[in-house]
């Protein structure tokens, strides 16, 4: 639930003419200058990597020409959700999710205190990164992208990468490789502008309808909950209406694309916020942005749908959803 540091909302009532006047100069004044998305950043985004795995994640994403930190960054985010203590069913282990038989071979101690711990970000991190490294290596004569290659291998097994001389036509080697290099879009800071979302107009209009309706804590606008919503199930459902399935939960939503500065938004991007600017996985509140400063949000319990103001001190960032990286989004973080 949003700390309101604006108390009121602007009013709903001529909401319709309000957001249809806002959607239209914005794109008038950013369209043309949006540009594309160019390729994956060097640089991790702000707070897109909780700061306790920042400077691990940069210094180790720059170990090779392979790897970058955003790349590294999205391993970790698929693998564990940035969990230290994560462990699965199948006993892989830690932030990184390494099995028992690999950590063997390719754990490293990365600070240098004489352990190889699988529970220490401070060990996992590199040895997630000289994993990769490593893999590269081995299909370095592979004709094709080395990250590619590099992602499939980690995959596959590197010996289907060289048989095939390239990425194995397995479907799940292919949608890993896709949906890696698509999620890293989403931790690094973009290097231009990013291209405006296709589904923006229709998620707003789905947002707008719903104005004025009363907030609930958990409300994914079922009839069974009077059509109430809570923040993040009134964005999940104003883009499921367009065909994108959004997570449930604000703090993965931001996950689903890239992340334009605050003078780059545009009508339909995801705007959140936090008492923790650091960190991504600590945002708490989720609105559509419709241009002029303002979004349409759910904000707490007692209150509307509503517009409001975004400059507000616990103002975290934005995303710009697209479909392909609300697909690359893990099922479960």
């Amino acid at each position: 639930m949003r700390k309101m540091w604006i108390g009121a909302g602007v009013a709903a009532a001529g909401g319709t003419g309000f957001v249809m006047l806002l959607v239209v100069g914005v794109y008038l004044v950013g369209g043309d200058s949006a540009g594309g998305s160019g390729g994956e950043g060097k640089k991790l985004a702000k707070g897109s990597v909780p700061a306790a795995y920042q400077p691990l994640v940069q210094e180790a994403g720059s170990l090779c020409p392979a790897i970058n930190p955003a790349l590294l960054a999205a391993q970790l985010y698929q693998e564990s959700g940035f969990d230290p203590k994560a462990q699965s069913a199948a006993a892989a282990q830690g932030i990184a999710q390494f099995i028992p038989g690999t950590w063997a071979v390719h754990g490293v101690d990365g600070d240098g205190d004489g352990d190889r711990d699988v529970w220490d970000p401070n060990d996992a991190i590199p040895s997630a990164a000289s994993y990769d490294c490593s893999l590269a290596s081995y299909v370095k004569s592979v004709p094709g992208d080395p990250t590619e290659n590099m992602l499939a291998a980690y995959n596959a097994g590197p010996d289907a990468v060289i048989r095939y001389q390239g990425v194995p036509p397995y479907a799940e080697t292919q949608n890993y490789v896709k949906t890696i290099t698509t999620l890293a879009e989403s931790f690094a800071e973009p290097e231009t502008r990013v291209d405006p979302s296709e589904q923006a107009a229709g998620a707003i209009a789905y947002a707008q309808k719903k104005l004025g309706t009363l907030y609930l804590w958990g409300g994914n606008g079922t009839p069974e909950q009077g059509g109430r919503f809570d923040c993040s199930g009134l964005t999940k459902a104003a883009y499921e209406n367009v065909g994108i399935e959004l997570p449930r939960v604000a703090n993965d939503q931001y996950n689903a694309g890239a992340h334009p500065g605050r003078d780059e938004l545009l009508p339909g991007d995801l705007v959140f916020f936090s008492d923790d600017l650091t960190n991504s996985r600590a945002i708490r509140h989720v609105g559509i942005y419709v241009g002029g400063g303002y979004m349409i949000d759910a904000p707490r319990t007692g209150a509307v749908i509503r517009f409001d103001p975004i400059d507000t001190p616990d103002y975290f960032g934005a995303t710009r959803v697209t479909e392909d990286g609300a697909k690359a989004l893990p099922t479960t973080v």
